[in-house]
C-alpha cells in the first residue's frame, strides 16, 4: 500500500487530450486518403495497371521501412525549450499536406512518366509522413507517466483519428464529383488542396495544446547501440510489432478494396461514402470504450477478443449477394467495432513496452519504440495494397474496363471477406506471447515513479 501512496499520477486536462487527439485526425486525413484511395486512383484515374500499382505500394512502403528507425532515433536525441517531439510535428505539417495534393495529382506525362512520379511523390509523402507522425504517437508515451492515464489519451487519440476518417472517407468522394465538374483527375487534386488546409491546421492545434512531462532517467547514459539493442531484446515490443504489421495489414486490404467492393459487385459506389461512415462512427465509439474495457479485462486479453470477433464478422461477408446491403452494412459495422479497438490498444502498450524497457535497463528511448507504430503501419499497408494488386491481377481485373471488372469479382469478394481474416487469426497468435499483464505494468510504474523520486532526491543532495 505504501508504494501506491507514492505514485501519484496528475490527469491529463480534457483541452490537451482533444488537443492531441486532432492530431491523429490530420494524419488520418494523409493516411485514410492513401489507405481507402490511393490504389483505385492510380488503376481507375492515374491509369496504371492494377499489378504496377500493386507493386508500387509495396516497394514504396520497403524504401521508406528504415526511415522510421532514424526518425525515432533522431526525436529521440532532439532537444529544445518545446520539448524532444513536439518541435517534429510543427515542422512537418507544411510538406506533409503538400505533399499529399502531389500524390493525387495527375502530370500530364506517358506511362512511364507517370508511374515514375507516382513513385517519387508517393516515396516523398511517406518521408513526411514518418517524420511527423512517429514524433507525434511518441509524444503520447511522454505526456503522463500513468498506463492507464495513456490508454485513455490513445482512446482519445483513436477517436480523433476516425474523424480524420470519417472526413476523408466521408466526403472525398462528393468532394472529387463537385469541385471535378465530371473531371476526376482535377476532382482528386482540388480535394486535396481542401485537406492539406484541415491537416495543417488541426497539427498546429497540437502543437499548441500539448505538453511532455516524461523525461528520461538523470543517470541515462545512453547510445545509438544501446538503444536498438534495448530494442531488438525488448520481447513485448517484438511481439507488438509482428501484431501491429499483421493487424494493420488486416484492416488496410479491408479499407483498400472497399470502393472496388461497392463500384463492380454492389453496382452502387454512392454507397461507399455512407458505408465507411457508418464503420468510421461505430469505431469512434469503439475507440472511447477501448479504455473501460481494458481496465475491465486487460489490455493483451482484450485485443485478442476483439480481433477474433472482428475477423469471425468480416468472414460472413463472403456469403452475401449485392442485393443484401442491410446484411453487408450490419456485419461490416459489428466487424469494425472490433477492429476499432485494435490501434488503441496497440499505441497504448507500445508506451508499456518503453516503460519496460526504462524499468530493465534504466534507459529510455520513447522515440524509437513507437517508430514500431508508424513502420507496423506503413509495412502492412504497403504488404496489403499489394495483395490486393496481385490478387486483382491474377482475376485480370481492369478498372477501365467494365467487363474485366466484372470478371474479378471472386477475387474481389475473397478480399473483402477470407483473405484479410488470415492475417486477424495470426495476430491473436501472436499476441498470446504478451508478457505485459496488468499486475506486471502496475509494479513498473510504481518502481518507476520511486526510482525518479530517489534520484530526485539524490541531485537534490549534489
Amino acid at each position: 500500500m505504501a508504494i501506491k501512496d507514492q505514485h501519484v499520477v496528475e490527469k491529463l486536462a480534457l483541452k490537451e487530450k482533444l488537443g492531441y487527439s486532432l492530431g491523429d485526425t490530420a494524419a488520418n486525413i494523409a493516411w485514410r486518403s492513401i489507405t481507402t484511395f490511393l490504389l483505385v486512383f492510380y488503376t481507375d484515374v492515374f491509369g496504371i495497371s492494377a499489378a504496377a500499382a500493386g507493386l508500387l505500394l509495396l516497394v514504396a512502403r520497403i524504401s521508406d521501412g528504415g526511415l522510421d528507425i532514424v526518425v525515432g532515433l533522431l526525436a529521440d536525441r532532439t532537444h529544445t525549450k518545446k520539448g524532444k517531439f513536439r518541435p517534429w510535428i510543427l515542422y512537418s505539417a507544411v510538406p506533409l499536406g503538400a505533399l499529399m495534393v502531389l500524390t493525387f495529382t495527375t502530370p500530364n506525362l506517358g506511362y512511364t512518366g507517370r508511374l515514375i512520379y507516382a513513385y517519387i511523390t508517393y516515396i516523398l509523402m511517406l518521408f513526411a509522413y514518418t517524420a511527423n507522425n512517429i514524433p507525434y504517437s511518441a509524444l503520447m508515451g511522454v505526456m503522463t507517466t500513468s498506463h492507464r492515464e495513456r490508454t485513455s489519451l490513445s482512446s482519445f487519440r483513436f477517436a480523433g483519428a476516425y474523424l480524420g476518417g470519417i472526413i476523408t472517407q466521408g466526403f472525398l468522394i462528393y468532394l472529387v464529383m463537385f469541385l471535378g465538374n465530371g473531371n476526376k483527375n482535377l476532382g482528386f487534386q482540388y480535394s486535396m488542396y481542401c485537406f492539406a488546409l484541415i491537416l495543417v491546421i488541426f497539427l498546429l492545434i497540437t502543437y499548441f495544446t500539448t505538453h511532455e512531462r516524461v523525461a528520461p532517467s538523470l543517470k541515462q547514459q545512453s547510445s545509438v547501440g544501446n538503444d536498438l539493442k534495448d530494442l531488438i531484446t525488448n520481447r513485448p515490443w517484438l511481439i507488438l510489432l509482428i501484431t501491429g504489421f499483421l493487424f494493420v495489414t488486416y484492416n488496410s486490404i479491408k479499407q483498400g478494396i472497399t470502393v472496388i467492393y461497392f463500384d463492380h459487385y454492389l453496382g452502387n459506389i454512392s454507397l461507399t461514402a455512407w458505408y465507411m461512415v457508418a464503420l468510421l462512427v461505430v469505431s469512434m465509439m469503439a475507440a472511447l470504450l477501448a479504455a473501460p474495457l481494458a481496465v475491465l479485462f486487460g489490455k493483451r486479453n482484450l485485443f485478442i477478443y476483439v480481433i477474433l470477433f472482428s475477423g469471425l464478422t468480416n468472414g460472413a461477408l463472403y456469403f452475401f449477394h449485392p442485393s443484401d446491403i442491410k446484411a453487408i452494412f450490419t456485419f461490416g459495422i459489428l466487424s469494425e467495432f472490433g477492429a476499432g479497438m485494435m490501434p488503441v490498444l496497440f499505441f497504448a502498450m507500445l508506451g508499456d513496452s518503453a516503460d519496460y524497457s526504462e524499468w530493465k535497463h534504466n534507459r529510455r528511448a520513447t522515440g524509437l519504440f513507437y517508430s514500431a507504430g508508424t513502420f507496423a503501419m506503413k509495412f502492412g499497408g504497403g504488404v496489403a495494397g499489394a495483395i490486393i494488386g496481385f490478387v486483382l491481377a491474377a482475376y485480370h481485373y481492369n478498372g477501365m474496363n467494365a467487363h474485366s471488372a466484372q470478371a474479378a469479382i471472386p477475387g474481389i469478394k475473397l478480399l473483402m471477406s477470407w483473405i484479410p481474416v488470415i492475417f486477424a487469426a495470426l495476430a491473436s497468435l501472436v499476441l498470446l506471447k504478451y508478457p505485459l499483464t496488468r499486475g506486471k505494468m502496475d509494479q513498473i510504474e510504481s518502481d518507476l515513479q520511486i526510482r525518479k523520486k530517489q534520484e530526485c532526491y539524490e541531485q537534490e543532495l549534489m
